[in-house]
């Protein structure tokens, strides 16, 4: 080819495309603040006047007080509630297995005091065991002066009783004048006794 005949040809325009000028909006309402890294160009601008870019990003605006966090007064609506409850709670336990019954005294009487059983006759021996009222069993046992004694018996008490009558029938038999002792002795919750004499006499 020669160079002579070579000439530059001028580009038509649809070989390049020149910057379109951005269209402005038909109305604006407000602005638009974005936080973190959505930050928008216009509040980048604005922050050189305003508010720092640190400000924007943890949202801490000059004149505007921090967010504080809620604090949620649930849980001491009912701390007054759960403390009732336990108190209940504490209560029923120790009457359930809290301490049992308590032996206060204890006193053996026999029928009619005073005056001789006559022949053939039957004592009646009364022991009244007093408590303070809490449920539990007593064991005991009754002693004779006649050298016999009768095996463990046991008992029961309920909530609130706190008077238990325990009875003891001594029988005798033919003539004869005898001093009669009998024991009423408590082993449990705690050690007790009492006695009551009387005289059987048959001429």
């Amino acid at each position: 080819m020669n160079d002579d005949d070579y000439s530059a040809t001028e580009l038509g325009s649809h070989w390049f495309e020149r910057p379109t000028p951005e269209a402005t909006p038909d109305r604006v309402e407000g602005e638009v603040l974005r936080f973190g890294p959505g930050v928008t160009a216009a509040a980048l601008r604005r922050a050189e006047n305003g508010p720092t870019m640190v400000e924007i990003w943890h949202g801490t605006l000059p004149g505007v007080p921090a967010p504080r966090p809620a604090r949620s007064r649930r849980p001491w609506r009912y701390a007054f509630a759960a403390v009732v409850l336990v108190a209940v709670l504490v209560f029923l336990a120790w009457r359930q297995y809290g301490p049992g019954v308590a032996v206060r005294d204890v006193t053996v009487t026999v029928t009619a005091p005073g005056q001789a059983l006559g022949c053939d006759g039957t004592a009646n021996v009364v022991g009244l065991v007093r408590t303070d009222g809490r449920p539990g069993t007593l064991t005991y046992r009754w002693e004779r002066s006649d050298g016999t004694r009768s095996g463990v018996l046991h008992e029961k008490l309920a909530r609130g009783q706190k008077e238990a009558s325990l009875r003891l029938l001594w029988t005798f038999h033919g003539p004869g004048t005898h001093r009669a002792v009998a024991r009423l002795v408590i082993t449990s919750p705690s050690p007790h006794s009492s006695a009551a004499t009387f005289t059987y006499d048959c001429g």
